[in-house]
Formats: C-alpha cells, structure tokens, sequence
C-alpha cells in the first residue's frame, strides 16, 4: 500500500491547509449565510496583522534604508501571492511618483502566470533563484517572499538567492511563527486560521498578505516624504482621474479655487509637491524646487526649514 508522500504529511501540517469548524455546513448554507460566514470569518484578519506591527516595523526600516542607499524592493511569489506582490508594486508609480523599477513584482511562470494559473511553476527552489538573478538583485535591495504556506519552493529559492548575494530579506506567510524556519531578516507571520474553503488560501490569507504589503510599501514612501498631511503629493498625473486629483489636493491645501489651482501647477510644472511648497512659501517654482530637495522631498520641511 503506498504510503504518504513527504509533501503531503507536509501539507497535512500546515495551518492554511486545516479545517475550518465555522464553515462545516457552508456548503448546504443559503447565499445570504454563507456570506455571513465568509463575512464574520474575515473580520479576524485585522486582528492577526495587528499582531505583526513590531515586525512589519521592522521590515519597513529595511525597506526605507534600501530606498534612501538607491536600492529596490523585490517581491517574489506565486499564485495569488505573486499576482499580490505585482499588484502592490504596479500601483506605487501612480500612488507615489516613484520609479516604475523600485517596486518589483517578481511571479512562478513569469507574466503568463498573472492572468491564468501556472500551478506547477511553483514547484522549483531553481526558479526562483533564477529570477532573482534575472532580476538583477543587489546588496543593496530587499526582497520580500510571499506564500501562505510559507514552503512554496519558488518563493524560498528566491529568498535563499537573495541572502546569498547579500540582500536584506523578509517573508510575509500565514503560518505560526514557531514553524518557520527560514533564514530571513524579518518573518512576518499573520496567522488567520483555517480558510472558509479548506486550503484556499486566496481568501483570509490572500488579505493579510495585502494588508501587509499595503503596510510595507505605504510607510515606506511616507516615511521618504511622498505625503503631505494625508495626502498623495507625488502622484503622476497620468490619466484625467490623477489629474483632478492632483487640482483638488491643490485646492484643498491652498484654498484656491479651480482655476488658481490649475494655473498653479501649470506653473509648478504639473508637480503637486512644487505647487504647495511656491504657494504656501511664497516662492518661485525654481526655489521651491530647490527646497524641496534640501528637505529630501518633505513639504512641511521645504515650507518651514526651521523647522
């Protein structure tokens, strides 16, 4: 009689492939009651990431340290993970102004792999190792492995690579931080529970791990000065949506009316950043430009250098 494979008392182990003892019943529920349970089930997600602060702080400090030096951040994973690692990384161009290559989304099975299911692309430590090298990664950079499951062979093939060639590293998994065993800089271990679906790990897990990338990403480009208040001021204006967005920061900061404000980032050169600090410094375009760069890009610090 065949025995277990490794993989799969592996697997039998692990906190994403468990049951789930609320959702027992889902599948003779009605519509409205299995929405009520996926509903009350994703409510212990927050709480889970609220348990990993100390250690998502302390991978945004990597990250920050990296961008100041001129280094990136690498995602790397596959399945919802990479298409997550992906998403984040394309939406800080736009959110943010920063280089389309400073954010990377690296996935098993490469770009055919985003809008269809490549499953056996996981499977290969080499693969991932390779990517990292294809991806020209430094010393400088820092990668960060995404899989719930914390083993998927691609993902620990990358972040072995990566610490070889002596990046810093994190790991963002859903499995107990006793069971993980990995060398990495940061672990960041959000433990949600058994999925509504035994092993979908799409659904709760796909979520903390968004809300962790959210989390890295987002305090890390604050923290560089790409926001005023709580407001996006390094936006690109790239679509008609960005660029009504852009007036209206505008003409939330300043007062003006919808015609100064246009007028005014005519003048700042389209740049939302410029365009407070002339206004509210009473400057030149060139000055505030030059401030800005004095204060590494904070507003508050180009308006009041004293400060």
């Amino acid at each position: 009689m065949p025995q277990p494979s490794t993989l799969f008392k592996e697997l039998e182990a692990l906190a994403t492939e468990q049951r789930n003892p609320r959702s027992m019943q889902i599948d003779m529920a009605s519509t409205r009651d299995i929405l009520r349970i996926m509903n009350e089930d994703d409510r212990l997600v927050p709480e889970a990431v609220g348990g990993e602060l100390p250690y998502i702080e302390e991978a945004v400090e990597l990250v920050v340290q990296a961008f100041r030096a001129g280094g990136r951040l690498f995602y790397a994973g596959a399945g919802t993970s990479g298409r997550l690692g992906i998403l984040d990384a394309s939406e800080c161009p736009p959110t943010f102004g920063s280089p389309p290559d400073m954010v990377q989304g690296l996935i098993a099975g490469g770009r055919p792999a985003v809008f269809a299911s490549q499953e056996g692309a996981e499977d290969s430590e080499e693969s991932g190792a390779a990517a990292i090298d294809e991806a020209g990664v430094t010393a400088n950079d820092v990668v960060c492995g995404i899989a719930a499951s914390r083993r998927t062979p691609y993902v620990v093939g990358a972040a072995k690579r990566a610490r070889e060639l002596g990046a810093r590293t994190l790991f963002v998994t859903c499995t107990p931080r006793k069971a993980f065993t990995l060398e990495v800089d940061v672990a960041i271990c959000p433990v949600v529970g058994p999925e509504v679906i035994m092993g979908s790990t799409r659904l709760k897990s796909g979520t903390a791990q968004k809300l962790v990338l959210n989390m890295l990403t987002t305090a890390s480009f604050i923290r560089l000065g790409k926001v005023y208040e709580n407001m996006m001021v390094d936006l690109q204006m790239t679509n008609a949506k960005l660029v009504e967005r852009s007036r209206r920061t505008v003409m939330t900061v300043t007062d003006l009316d919808y015609d100064e404000a246009t007028g005014l980032l005519a003048r700042a050169g389209g740049h939302v950043k410029t365009a407070l600090v002339m206004h509210l410094a009473g400057t030149s375009r060139e000055e505030a430009e030059a401030r800005l760069a004095r204060a590494g890009g904070f507003v508050r610090a180009a308006i009041n250098p004293q400060d």
